[in-house]
């Protein structure tokens, strides 16, 4: 239930302010606005201002909207309101009425973002786990524990990092950028190091936890705690109990909890696991045990599974800014978001990312259970990250899209001569199709994940 009201919320608000971007944009250039609809299809509810004589409706389908304007190209309009028809406005207004939609949803996302900085949000600090086996961060010279202090993106200067989330951010932007990383750390010791992550070579054809595999850096670091025994498993079998605190397997130190997990799941990749001789801590005793991981099959894989969750919660640390910091810090989320948001959309046009990246609806309402599960903060952010992505694709050139219609004025100020009809009428249809296709792919993604 949660799910579908979060999904629910997002869906209206998001699209309420995109249209409500159209809508006032109209209103400010004197076009005459007929209908603001809040979904599609029959009209569920609504009322027609006495003033304006504008029908404000929520439609049956909730995956949408539209501002319908006085147009002389859709309905004969008398003489008497010609000047507040929508094709009698000067190429600028039109322009900026096309483009107020997505506009206003990247204000949204400036808003959303400074409300959660203001607010403050419990992150996990910036402790990193041990770096996954022959990966980047591995080759680097982490072992585990390291707190990170600032990063940089090749000759940008370095900035202080606040929180994992953040540095996973960076790590992010590096990959999807192919530019090296510049990180300042802080080992176990208290030593100040230097180094370099290069990330030339890596495959960012899917930008998933198996990108971050390859980095090294998973998780942010937690203890190898026992956190719930599955009954009839592997670890109920050994003896196993919820509070134990793994410190060795096969005499090799555990230093966190993603390294326990990766020793389990290898050992079930392509054999059957052998037993494991553990050392645990229980009660402040040390208590050696013999540990059989089971293989399973899981997506297509031959993993090795001991049937409990492994990792007790990382330390954490509240992330507050002031007023003018958190307006900043949110305005260049908001832009490094949105071209990080096209550059993958470019990649996936040009094949070096995959449509496997592409999220529907299923993935969307998913996502929005899970962070409105985890508090408002958590909620917002996500609702900003899905406008960004709603207003960056609405500015791409796409028939039917804002950034389409923005295309068409483009030409229509260059050769002074509106896109002929015969071709609007081709390209829309062209559009229609080619956004059919991508949310195809993207439902098709959604339901592939379901099974996966």
């Amino acid at each position: 239930m949660l799910t579908l009201v979060a999904f629910l919320v997002a869906i209206a608000l998001l699209v309420a302010v995109h249209e409500w971007g159209h809508f006032a944009m109209a209103r400010a250039c004197g076009v005459k606005v007929l209908k603001f609809s809040i979904g599609f299809g029959p009209r569920v509810v609504g009322w027609t201002s006495s003033r304006s004589g504008t029908e404000y409706r929520i439609g049956l389908l909730p995956l949408g909207g539209f501002v319908k304007m006085l147009d002389e190209r859709e309905e004969p309009v008398p003489a008497s309101e010609l000047g507040f028809a929508f094709n009698r406005k000067p190429l600028k207004s039109r322009a900026a009425i096309v483009a107020a939609g997505p506009i206003a949803n990247l204000c949204l996302a400036l808003l959303l973002y400074s409300c959660v900085n203001w607010m403050g949000v419990t992150e996990p600090d910036a402790l990193v786990s041990k770096p996954t086996v022959a990966s980047i961060a591995e080759k680097a010279g982490f072992s585990g524990g390291e707190r990170i202090l600032q990063v940089g993106l090749d000759e940008e200067a370095v900035q202080d990092v606040v929180s994992f989330e953040d540095f996973r951010w960076w790590l992010t932007r590096g990959a999807l950028e192919g530019k090296s990383l510049h990180i300042r750390y802080q080992s176990t010791d208290g030593t100040a190091h230097e180094t370099t992550l290069s990330f030339q070579g890596l495959d960012v054809s899917h930008a998933d936890a198996s990108m971050f595999r390859s980095i090294g850096f998973v998780a942010p670091q937690s203890p190898a705690r026992i956190a719930e025994v599955v009954p009839d498993g592997a670890a109920q079998a050994a003896g196993l109990q919820p509070g134990d605190v793994v410190l060795q397997v096969n005499g090799l130190h555990i230093a966190d909890a993603t390294q326990l997990r990766e020793l389990i799941s290898n050992s079930g990749v392509n054999q059957v696991p052998e037993p494991q001789h553990w050392l645990i801590e229980r009660h402040n005793q040390q208590v050696p045990l013999v540990v059989t991981p089971r293989q399973l099959h899981e997506a297509g894989q031959t993993l090795g599974r001991v049937g409990a969750m492994i990792g007790g919660p990382p330390a954490m640390v509240q992330v507050r800014y002031g007023f003018l910091a958190g307006i900043q810090k949110a305005a260049g989320k908001t832009w490094e978001v949105s071209s990080l948001t096209l550059r993958m959309m470019g990649q996936i046009v040009t094949g070096t990312a995959s449509v496997r990246n592409l999220s529907g609806p299923i993935t969307i309402a998913d996502y929005a259970g899970r962070s409105a599960a985890m508090g408002l903060e958590q909620f917002m952010v996500f609702l900003a990250l899905i406008s960004i992505s709603l207003g960056v694709l609405n500015l791409l050139p796409l028939p039917v899209l804002d950034g389409g219609h923005l295309m068409y004025y483009g030409w229509e100020g260059i050769t002074g001569h509106a896109v002929s009809e015969a071709w609007l009428s081709g390209l829309q249809r062209l559009g229609f199709a080619m956004l059919m296709v991508m949310m195809s792919i993207a439902i098709f993604n959604d339901i592939s994940r379901l099974f996966a």
